[in-house]
């Protein structure tokens, strides 16, 4: 059985004028590109082998406000199928996300790149991609949803044969189910206003097409990117936030103490 997947048209990107980190292991490569061009902190957490899937754990210090872009390079001799996910939920469909192989994806050909804006409405539309607080993020507001909150997620996937590619441009009908109740009042009042989240932003022209695509059953490698915001890996103490130690010899603004027990006249 094949899968009709979303596949982005070839686009131009000029990576020196943004930031970019990179996770994977020589294969495919997964990019968090600043809008802004800021360094991000990121902190490598757990690198493993699960089965047949390669796992990989970091954090990432997220700025409030900013936009960003997820750049996927795939570094192999084959086109792969990446199931992308944010905050729980597939950046193209909108749907609850298990990282499963019959779910919507994007194609990246053999030894390419593409860079992924934001939340797909239409096959012509996203809206961009914006770290917020949990409150005002896109799987809260119109899902209710917390269940993996601050995660931004890449199943990778092989195929099993080569695709034949399909050259008619179809429309995704797919619609995103509609917003909870409990979201909209007085359910929003139980998420913690401390925890980093992704907004549905400004809308952005990007074309798709489908093809026909099989991935094999099991990923080849997940990367999963939890982002905070500083004061919270501070916390955490993942991030070094206290001030540096003073020398001794160099910094200045040191006064002589008093001697022990001593009167002051």
């Amino acid at each position: 059985m094949r899968y009709v997947i979303v596949i982005l048209f070839a686009v131009v990107l000029t990576l020196s004028a943004t930031t970019a980190f990179s996770y994977g292991r020589g294969t495919v490569d997964v990019e968090i590109i600043s809008d802004r061009g800021g360094e991000y902190s990121v902190i490598p957490y757990k690198d493993f082998e699960t089965g047949c899937t390669h796992i990989i754990k970091k954090y990432l210090e997220a700025k409030k406000g900013e936009n960003y872009g997820i750049v996927i390079r795939n570094n192999m001799p084959e086109r792969i199928g990446v199931v992308i996910v944010v905050d729980g939920r597939n950046i193209i469909t909108g749907k609850k996300s298990f990282l499963k192989n019959n779910e919507r994806m994007y194609i990246v050909e053999p030894y390419g790149y593409t860079r992924l804006k934001g939340w797909r409405t239409d096959e012509d539309t996203v809206h961009r991609f914006y770290f917020t607080d949990i409150r005002d993020s896109y799987a809260v507001r119109t899902f209710g949803d917390t269940s993996a909150m601050g995660v931004i997620a890449v199943a990778i996937f092989r195929e099993k044969e080569t695709p034949r590619i399909l050259y008619e441009r179809q429309l995704l009908k797919e619609k995103a189910p509609a917003s909870p109740q409990s979201s909209e009042k007085g359910g929003l009042r139980r998420y913690k206003s401390d925890t980093a989240g992704t907004g549905f932003g400004d809308e952005t022209y990007s074309p798709v097409i489908k093809v026909e695509f099989e991935p094999e059953r099991i990923p080849y490698e997940k990367i999963l990117i939890k982002y905070e915001w500083r004061e919270i890996l501070c916390k955490k103490g993942l991030l070094r936030c206290w001030p540096e130690e003073r020398n001794r010899l160099w910094d200045e603004g040191e006064y002589a103490p008093y001697p022990p027990e001593y009167v002051h006249r």
